[in-house]
C-alpha cells in the first residue's frame, strides 16, 4: 500500500519522498486527507539508444533540397 503524506509534508520533505520514490515506493499526496496525486518512479528503458543504428536504412532524393515548383508554390502562398 503507498504511502500517503500531506502537501504541507511533501513540500517540505520533497527530497526525501523522491530518493524513496527512486528506490521503486509510491507516494500519494494528500490534501485534507483526500488524495489528488501520486508519484510513482518512472519506468526504466527497455533497450539502450545506439547512435546510427539506422545508417544504410535511410536513404533521400537527390534533389531533396532542390527548389520547390511553382504551382506548389503557390498552394502556399495563397
Amino acid at each position: 500500500m503507498p504511502t500517503q503524506v500531506n502537501i504541507h509534508a511533501a513540500k517540505t520533505h520533497f527530497s526525501q519522498l523522491l530518493d524513496r520514490v527512486s528506490s521503486g515506493e509510491e507516494i500519494v499526496i494528500a490534501k485534507a486527507g483526500k488524495p489528488i496525486a501520486r508519484l510513482v518512479p518512472l519506468e526504466s528503458r527497455k533497450h539502450q539508444r545506439r547512435p546510427g543504428s539506422a545508417k544504410g536504412k535511410i536513404s533521400m532524393a537527390e534533389d531533396f533540397n532542390a527548389p520547390l515548383p511553382a504551382e506548389v508554390l503557390q498552394v502556399f502562398e495563397a
